[in-house]
């Protein structure tokens, strides 16, 4: 009999093909099974909740959200949890963009702007990512009203790993070469999922968690299953549990079959 309670899956990669900016039709039916036997499905993305798009193939069935890479979490329209960065710790990352003129997305509790947006950030995001509403130099005053749960600038490794010393109470995850989401310590994928496996009455054993990026290791740990994407990051696959199929071969549905999650 099938123990899994909750489904966590990823975005970028894992949900939605990069090659056809949607999700597959073989994973739209194995999650719209999965919710009609009583099984929850919960989106953790990187992304701000304002610029998830593409999903409306599974909108009917999607219960909850961990956004912001863990920094927020929502069942439905409720507020789980809510972990900012420190305010000293976007300073000095803002200070470091106007100093290098680089693009960084500022995201705050509930409003967001792609500061310093050029030409590569909107390749980036807009082109590749196919992601919507990025509020492209939309002031940046308003957002810094709110607590800040993310930035993610178009940076490289040797600068993140510069800045980083000025950020101590943050952490910076890659899933792409280009840029870093940078989230408060402590806020993780992996957080999000035991803070919705307690607020669902469930335990973490109960979790089934689908990733492709690095981004995505603390929740492929922290999950009672942890499945790879077959074109994920080599070492999210030393993570997992199981590395099924890639996105576009059927690779969510071909994972809840092999753990009787749903019938063939």
């Amino acid at each position: 009999m099938n123990s899994i309670k909750a489904l966590f899956f990823d975005v970028d990669g894992t949900l939605l093909s990069f090659r056809i900016h949607a999700i597959p039709s073989s994973a739209v039916n194995a999650i719209a099974q999965a919710h009609e036997q009583g099984v929850k499905i919960i989106i953790a993305t990187g992304r701000a909740r304002s610029i998830i798009n593409n999903l409306d193939a599974i909108a009917p069935y999607i219960d909850g959200y961990i956004t912001n890479n863990g920094a927020q979490a929502f069942l439905g329209d409720e507020l789980v949890y809510c972990l900012p960065m420190p305010e000293a710790d976007v300073q000095a990352m803002l200070r470091y963009v106007d100093e290098h003129d680089i693009a960084c997305m500022v995201v705050g509790q509930t409003k967001h702007t792609f500061y310093r947006a050029n030409k590569l950030s909107h390749e980036i995001f807009a082109h590749q990512l196919g992601v919507q509403n990025l509020c492209e130099n939309a002031p940046l005053a308003p957002v810094m009203e709110q607590p800040i749960v993310q930035l993610t600038p178009i940076i490289t490794q040797a600068q993140q790993d510069e800045i980083m010393p000025q950020m101590p109470g943050s952490i910076s995850l890659r899933w792409r070469p280009e840029f870093s989401d940078m989230t408060a310590k402590g806020a993780t994928k992996g957080y999000g999922v035991v803070a919705i496996a307690k607020r669902l009455g469930i335990t973490v054993e109960q979790t089934m968690a689908f990733g492709d990026g690095e981004n995505d290791i603390p929740m492929i740990r922290q999950a009672g299953i942890g499945v790879a994407m077959g074109q994920a990051n080599p070492a999210l696959k030393a993570a997992a549990d199981f590395v099924t199929t890639d996105v576009d071969d059927d690779g969510i549905r071909n994972a809840l079959v092999h753990y009787h999650v749903i019938t063939d």
